[in-house]
């Protein structure tokens, strides 16, 4: 059924190829006969790229041997014949197949890299979103609950757990499972093994696993995975297998020390979730490198270039996946913070130097504004972490262009204030309320007035006052009210040791 799906969709494909080469014959020959144009056949690289982008590899070469054939037949000598006499038709011919598998590979190497990024920034989702319930957890019963659901949102089929003895009598899904399972689960329960998976006779396969690798006693879980190939069974035993490594970690705790109160048992959960976030985050910066490179790439070609439509389809992702990329460097921030892991390595830099690269990695989200310049003539060096504060100062920047209107004006300054020097940005956006301004720099703080309208983690200035804060300054926000703009404001001491470096006349 599949391969014959497939050929289907190739000849369903090669026929539109072929309706758009037979167009644009049309257009070559109404541009010939008005307008005298001598290389028309170049043309015809249009349905070949739209075919490989859209259609694939075996629609792109049909249309590329239509266009070469059909150029030949209508506009080379000898006239109405298929015979390709010239050299330079079997050049283009040659050319045109090679532009139609190079369009077709990297538009498929997009999708599915595209597809993949998807896939593990939701399975980052599903995973934060169970770690939360582990931590909101404060007996047996909520974990054995949040593992059943969380495992059958994952995988989208019946899970049955058989917890502890302790933790509540037989359900009615676990009487009416085979005998077969039954006993494999009492094999389970017993200690004599770890995993297997078992035919139910009925035609499906389950997966029966302890949650625990070394405890029996916090209970046993069944999946059933349905009619699915080995390699299937592999990959979702290794999903389960992430999942329950934690929930039996927190099952541990929960035995071992009873007696803990709450607090401590969330600032555990807390730890971990933390390392979850910290360790997908890092497995998807591999795959959206090469997203953006490929847009980035297909971006810049003459021949994307030139189309409206694929030139906006290839600026939407890689925008998204810069986009994409910043979140999850917000994730790979937040998660040093929490450990505590900032450390500045500080040195002597100019403060205009901070702001200048902090602008310039900005330049296209910021070319919806107006941004003026008003930095101080003859700033004393300071002596920071560049790399913290730009990324701080870039935070900052980038939440004055998210929350004001295109067009309007960002005033971004650098000034001396008495022992400080002052890195401000102002916007005329949407201003603070009081009840805002207070609670500005808080993790995962964002306004009611936002959250809805703007995306955003409520990340971004906390991550910046923490990185200012390692560096001995303080960060600041000042509004007049709702929709009377902003103004954040990083405070940096400029202290002058005995070693502070020598400026010049010409530096």
């Amino acid at each position: 059924m599949v391969g014959m799906e497939r050929v289907r969709r190739e000849l369903r494909g090669s026929v539109i190829a072929l309706a758009m080469v037979a167009v644009t014959t049309v257009v070559v020959y109404g541009l010939t006969q008005s307008l005298e144009v001598r290389r028309g056949s170049v043309i015809y690289l249009l349905p070949v790229l739209l075919a490989g982008w859209h259609l694939g590899l075996i629609p792109a070469l049909v249309a590329a041997v239509a266009g070469v054939l059909w150029s030949g037949y209508f506009f080379f000598s000898p006239y109405y014949s298929f015979y390709l006499s010239r050299p330079n038709e079997i050049l283009n011919l040659l050319l045109f197949m090679v532009v139609a598998g190079v369009t077709s590979h990297l538009a498929n190497s997009m999708k599915q890299q595209t597809e993949l990024a998807k896939k593990r920034e939701k399975e980052m989702g599903n995973l934060y979103a169970f770690s939360r319930r582990l931590a909101a957890a404060s007996s047996a019963a909520d974990i054995y609950r949040a593992i059943e659901e969380h495992l059958a949102s994952l995988v989208q089929r019946k899970v049955v757990l058989f917890g502890a003895a302790a933790d509540g009598e037989a359900k009615p899904e676990q009487a009416a499972l085979s005998q077969r399972l039954h006993g494999a689960i009492a094999e389970l329960q017993a200690g004599r093994t770890l995993a297997t998976t078992v035919d139910d006779g009925a035609g499906d396969i389950w997966l029966v696993r302890r949650v625990s690798q070394k405890n029996a006693d916090f209970g046993v879980i069944a999946i059933d995975l349905g009619s699915v190939p080995p390699d299937a069974i592999e990959e979702v035993r290794k999903r389960v297998d992430d999942v329950l490594s934690d929930a039996a970690a927190t099952l541990e705790r929960l035995d071992v020390a009873r007696a803990l109160n709450d607090a401590k048992m969330r600032s555990e959960t807390e730890l971990l979730r933390e390392a979850l976030i910290g360790s997908v985050s890092h497995e998807l910066r591999t795959p959206l490198a090469s997203i953006l490179g490929a847009a980035t790439v297909l971006s810049q070609s003459p021949a994307i270039a030139q189309n409206q439509r694929l030139n906006s389809l290839a600026s939407v992702v890689r925008d998204e996946s810069e986009r994409l990329n910043n979140d999850i460097q917000n994730l790979l921030d937040a998660t040093r913070i929490s450990r505590e892991q900032v450390r500045p390595r500080q040195e002597w830099i100019e403060p205009q130097d901070i702001v200048n690269a902090a602008l310039e990695r900005r330049r296209r989200r910021l070319s919806a504004h107006h941004v003026s310049l008003d930095v101080d003539s003859n700033l004393p060096f300071i002596y920071v972490d560049p790399v913290l504060v730009e990324q701080a100062f870039g935070q900052i920047v980038d939440n004055a262009a998210k929350y004001s209107p295109p067009g309007s004006p960002i005033t971004v300054a650098a000034k001396r204030n008495g022992r400080d020097i002052v890195l401000s940005v102002r916007d005329r956006g949407v201003g603070l309320t009081a009840q805002e301004n207070a609670q500005i720099g808080e993790r995962f703080f964002r306004g009611a007035r936002h959250a809805a309208a703007t995306s955003g983690s409520g990340l971004g200035l906390w991550i910046a006052k923490a990185f200012v804060s390692a560096n001995g300054g303080k960060l600041e926000a000042a509004s007049a009210g709702a929709g009377q703009g902003t103004t954040v404001s990083i405070h940096l001491p400029f202290a002058t040791p005995a070693n502070e470096p020598e400026v010049g006349p010409d530096e």
